[in-house]
């Protein structure tokens, strides 16, 4: 009887142990995830956040000519026709216009983990997308106007790849929209397939994968 309780008790004792220690490695992992998801968000943040160059005053100059205003001011009508279109009913014209926009924009590249040939939203993709949700929910970037342009790799079609991405893109807004209450009008959305790869050396790397977000906004903040 003695050694059936003292095994007895020793289980108890291990399976204990064993529980603790597995406790330990899932807060540890969760500590891990949460660090991770922060860093992401505040790379999100700081590449979004228009900064002012030397010399460069932080609001439109009091002095700027009609002829200078002219292209901001296109370029405002632009955003203002496209701004509550969807992505799939955007033109070529349209996209590359906004492409064309996007070069002289903050702008950050963010690899979403979605499902194989899917737009869904999901446990592997939330973790960055709600670290963008966080990012532009933040005082910096709260109220602005952004791209969301959804990219694929090089596997599979134009077309193919062409309506993945369109997808992709509008799932990332309405995630945003539902968790984050960030207006859909600040979202613009666009897809742009495989036309516009990022790692042109390798056309199937996993990083061509991605979401970019360009932030339309022309106000910068001052370095101290």
């Amino acid at each position: 009887m003695t050694t059936h309780r003292q095994t007895l008790e020793f289980g108890v004792v291990k399976f204990g142990i064993m529980g603790a220690v597995l406790a330990l490695a899932l807060t540890g992992a969760s500590a891990v995830a949460r660090a991770q998801d922060t860093s992401l968000e505040q790379r999100i943040l700081q590449s979004l956040t228009p900064i002012a160059k030397p010399g460069q005053l932080t609001t439109r100059s009091l002095t700027s000519t009609p002829a200078a205003e002219a292209p901001r001011n296109e370029d405002h009508q632009f955003l203002e026709s496209v701004r509550n279109k969807s992505s799939r009913s955007l033109t070529t014209t349209e996209r590359d216009h906004i492409a064309t926009m996007a070069k002289e924009h903050p702008s950050v590249d963010i690899e979403i983990n979605f499902p194989f040939s899917s737009s869904d939203v999901g446990p592997a993709a939330v973790p960055a997308v709600t670290a963008l949700g966080r990012a532009l929910s933040s005082p910096e970037l709260t109220g602005g106007t952004f791209v969301v342009a959804g990219h694929t790799d090089a596997v599979g079609s134009y077309a193919s790849n062409q309506e993945l991405s369109e997808r992709r893109a509008e799932s990332v807004k309405r995630y945003l929209v539902t968790n984050f209450q960030i207006p859909a009008a600040s979202l613009v959305t666009v897809g742009y397939g495989k036309t516009k790869l990022k790692n042109e050396s390798n056309p199937n790397a996993a990083e061509n994968r991605r979401v970019q977000i360009i932030n339309m906004e022309e106000k910068a903040v001052s370095q101290n």
